[in-house]
């Protein structure tokens, strides 16, 4: 599954829920997708918070087969920024 097919995946989710605040998903030399202003997008920006995976774990965190806090023990998953917007996303995936 390419950046791009993820992003129109949670597209579809920011469709019906509303995310508020911004993250990015940082994905190193695969890309990135950023969620800001209830938009997904593979468009580089600052944003409140980040979490850094592999594009294998992303698409693992978000079919629920990567639990977030597992992967931040494991460390397959680390987050920096605001963790109250990264908390959020937990409503986003829900």
């Amino acid at each position: 599954m390419t950046l791009h097919e993820i992003a129109d995946r949670i597209q579809t989710g920011l469709n019906v829920t509303c995310f508020d605040g911004s993250l990015k998903f940082d994905c190193g030399d695969a890309g990135v997708i950023v969620l800001a202003d209830n938009q997904a997008s593979t468009t580089d920006q600052d944003t409140d918070c980040t979490l850094r995976l592999s594009q294998d774990n992303l698409v693992k965190l978000l079919t629920g087969k990567l639990n977030p806090m597992t992967g931040v023990m494991t460390g397959k998953l680390k987050i920096s920024g605001n963790m109250s917007v990264a908390m959020k996303l937990a409503q986003l995936l829900g």
